[in-house]
């Protein structure tokens, strides 16, 4: 079996980001044997999720039967790997995810920067509709692993403890949305992942 670890970083983020970087150093060390893909997504929902269907196309195809695929999210990471879960069978572990994103995102409408590209576009109504297109019900709970932090001051906690409620669960008091202290999570997220 071939081990990969499909790592999807949030909205205006990179794959520079911490979290990230400190999966991608911990495989490196200690299980270099795993590949890991952090994709630079685009910044529209419907062109992201398009670029990691063809990611896991092409991932299938070089490694077929023999691939043995797991996901982590952050924030709208989490999202996202959750329909990568969903639609593909694999566990994910999402860090502080993105419950309902077009309701979140409805506030950050229009001109956005990313601070890790520089890259500049604009957010629009028609996103919020691709986004709420990309929802899926989670069907299989056993297979995602949720991360949470209290005090992430974007995102309230609570809309993921209803949406995953019966998922494994961390929950932290504290923290942030970058989720403090994640360095200490990569074996364990890997451990749970099965790669």
């Amino acid at each position: 079996m071939k081990s990969v670890l499909l790592y999807l970083h949030g909205f205006n983020s990179s794959p520079g980001s911490a979290k990230a970087q400190q999966m991608a150093a911990w495989v490196a060390e200690y299980r270099p044997d795993i590949e890991v893909i952090i994709p630079a997504q685009p910044n529209t929902p419907a062109a992201a999720w398009a670029a990691i269907e063809k990611i896991i196309e092409d991932v299938s195809a070089r490694h077929g039967a023999h691939l043995k695929l797991g996901a982590v999210g952050s924030s709208l990471g989490g999202f996202m790997a959750t329909r990568v879960a969903e639609q593909y069978g694999c566990r994910a572990a999402l860090i502080n995810p993105a419950v309902r994103p077009h309701e979140l995102l409805c506030d950050y409408l229009g001109p956005q920067t990313n601070p890790y590209t520089n890259e500049c576009f604009e957010l629009l109504p028609v996103h919020m509709d691709e986004l709420r297109a990309l929802a899926v019900p989670v069907t299989a709970p056993e297979r995602l692993w949720i991360l949470q932090q209290q005090e992430d001051e974007v995102l309230d906690y609570r809309k993921a403890l209803t949406e995953y409620q019966f998922a494994r669960l961390s929950l932290e008091c504290g923290g942030n949305h970058a989720f403090t202290g994640f360095e200490r999570y990569p074996a364990q997220i890997i451990h749970f992942l099965g790669l």
